[in-house]
């Protein structure tokens, strides 16, 4: 059966990168880290239930499944950690050594969308999983240099931009999907 949530994976991501620039630019070097534990949790939770869900089962079309799916599990896993993390008090230097290889998965499928003309806009698609690699790449030399204002303000900035790019897609992929699917019926209903 057709199922396409992608625009619920969008705009999750949307959130937990606008609250992962939020931790950067005032939380990194709080004494309140746990204020960031619920949404990162809930970013988590969403991500990584839909992402293990289009990986197990392919709902849409394709390679989709493998650039949104197979991405969501690591971004959701990485909250989830993220969250467990802060609320418990632990380094996070673990987690940013996994977010650098995921960031690598994300600049990767960035730079392959590019490549081979996916979604509908794909040169946008792709600078925003480059972007949100970039992230995840720098996630460790952030927490070293967290007391480098400088450089956290160029990691929110990435983190900003990448958020509003999976914001305009998503948005605008909600308004589409609303017409495109408004007849649609599942098969065992038709």
């Amino acid at each position: 059966m057709f199922i396409d949530y992608i625009t619920l994976m969008l705009i999750n991501m949307v959130a937990g990168l606008f609250l992962l620039a939020d931790y950067v630019y005032r939380g990194i070097d709080s004494d309140r880290q746990k204020r960031w534990v619920p949404g990162f949790g809930i970013t988590g939770a969403i991500a990584l239930t839909t992402g293990l869900h289009m990986t197990f089962t392919w709902p849409i079309r394709g390679s989709f499944n493998i650039a949104f799916g197979e991405t969501t599990v690591l971004f959701g896993i990485l909250f989830i950690s993220s969250a467990i993390a802060l609320s418990l008090g632990w380094d996070l230097v673990t987690v940013a050594i996994y977010a650098f290889f995921a960031g690598l998965v994300a600049i990767v499928i960035g730079i392959r969308i590019i490549n081979l003309g996916m979604t509908q806009q794909p040169l946008m698609s792709g600078i925003g999983f480059i972007l949100t690699g970039l992230s995840g790449v720098c996630a460790a030399p952030t927490l070293y240099w967290k007391t480098n204002r400088t450089w956290r303000l160029i990691g929110v900035a990435v983190l900003i931009i990448a958020a509003l790019i999976w914001a305009f897609t998503g948005y605008l992929a909600y308004w589409n999907h609303l017409e495109t699917f408004q007849k649609w019926v599942p098969t065992p209903m038709r």
